[in-house]
């Protein structure tokens, strides 16, 4: 049975020492937040591409595979949307609030150290919390390739929780909306993002629409 107030879930104690190094960093790189979450939009697309190669029962079978990535200097916000596996309350918690990868936990403490150059971040299954760079809060909207399953959101604004609750989202997919912190503001002008675009897509296979 699903609750209709939202859950508050604590971090592991990995992600919060990341999102602490990561939440005040100096670093100048900060715009590889954008490839990482382009790289995980990738993953997820070539992952429901893979499935429904097998299954038939796969929902929102005609959407398109793409990514869809948006600023609104006005609001201070970006937003990327793929049509991928999506995830359901399960993955968001394992996916986002856990580290799976075993070499994680070393790079944290390597960052801490000052030994390890942020931009590795990628290589240990955390590239998502690079977005803590330069995001005040971030909404990850998601909902499962699988049919039964509903959509679910998933929110935090770089503390030592997130929190969980149900939502609407008509397709499959997920939706990540970056609210920036006040120094980051230029990442939601269409021709920032539209640079960084350019200097990481090439490992994308799938088209990048920016704009509404």
């Amino acid at each position: 049975m699903t609750t209709t107030t939202p859950e508050t879930k604590t971090f592991q104690t990995e992600i919060r020492q990341l999102l602490d190094i990561l939440v005040h960093s100096l670093y100048t790189d900060r715009e590889i937040f954008l490839r990482e979450l382009i790289s995980n939009a990738s993953d997820a697309l070539h992952r429901v591409k893979f499935e429904m190669l097998t299954n038939q029962d796969v929902f929102d079978p005609g959407a398109e595979l793409a990514i869809r990535i948006s600023g609104d200097p006005d609001a201070n916000t970006i937003t990327i949307s793929d049509s991928g596996i999506g995830m359901t309350r399960d993955e968001l918690i394992q996916n986002l609030g856990t580290i799976a990868h075993s070499g994680a936990a070393a790079f944290v403490q390597s960052l801490q150290e000052g030994a390890q150059p942020v931009d590795q971040i990628g290589q240990f299954g955390v590239g998502f919390y690079s977005v803590f760079m330069v995001a005040d809060s971030v909404k990850v909207t998601s909902r499962s390739y699988r049919p039964d399953e509903s959509a679910w959101a998933w929110t935090a604004s770089g503390e030592n929780s997130y929190t969980l609750e149900p939502a609407e989202k008509a397709g499959r997919g997920t939706t990540i909306e970056i609210r920036l912190k006040e120094d980051a503001k230029e990442f939601a002008e269409a021709h920032r993002l539209r640079a960084i675009i350019h200097k990481y897509s090439d490992f994308v296979s799938f088209p990048i629409y920016l704009g509404d």
